[in-house]
């Protein structure tokens, strides 16, 4: 018999995981250096926005790339905030399309609650990188979802890849 572990998503399904005071969207840019981007995922910053990890990803890879202004409001955010939005928003496809190779992604936003937004107040996109063949019978049965690399293994991957796309803007 083989096992299959993720022990990440322990926390998720038993709501361990407690969530700091405020919004993590906020606070986790502001805490810089190599060991706060560490332990919240944070890959990289430009100007106006940054990328992180999803904790609790859908598929290896999975990021999301975050407006720093605290906002729920798209249609609201200042040009220059957007265009820097989706200037990081298409170099995170681009890494993510050179460091693991998917066959396609899955980008959007969830804007409100009621659209399945987890953080509601501070709108974010979601990229996730699919491959054919990533969905089989364990969601759909067992409420598992395979992973096959370690959350860590993830983040160094791209924080290099960032690293190396954003000189200087990611500490």
């Amino acid at each position: 018999m083989r096992q299959l572990w993720a022990p990440w998503r322990l926390e998720f399904i038993e709501g361990a995981q407690a969530n700091p005071p405020g919004c993590i969207f906020c606070l986790f840019p502001a805490q810089e250096g190599e060991a706060p981007d560490r332990a919240n995922l944070l890959l990289g910053r430009s100007r106006h926005s940054f990328a992180i990890l999803n904790k609790f990803p859908y598929n290896n890879g999975h990021l999301m790339v975050v407006p720093r202004r605290h906002s729920a409001d798209l249609a609201g955010l200042p040009p220059e905030e957007g265009d820097d939005l989706h200037r990081l928003l298409q170099l995170s496809v681009r890494l993510l399309g050179e460091a693991y190779r998917p066959e396609g992604y899955n980008v959007g936003m969830n804007l409100g609650r009621i659209a399945g937004a987890g953080i509601a107040d501070h709108l974010h996109y979601h990229v996730v990188p699919r491959w054919n063949g990533d969905t089989n019978f364990m969601p759909v049965l067992a409420e598992t979802k395979v992973m096959i690399e370690h959350l860590s293994s993830s983040y160094e991957k791209l924080r290099a890849a960032f690293d190396r796309a954003l000189p200087g803007a990611a500490g």
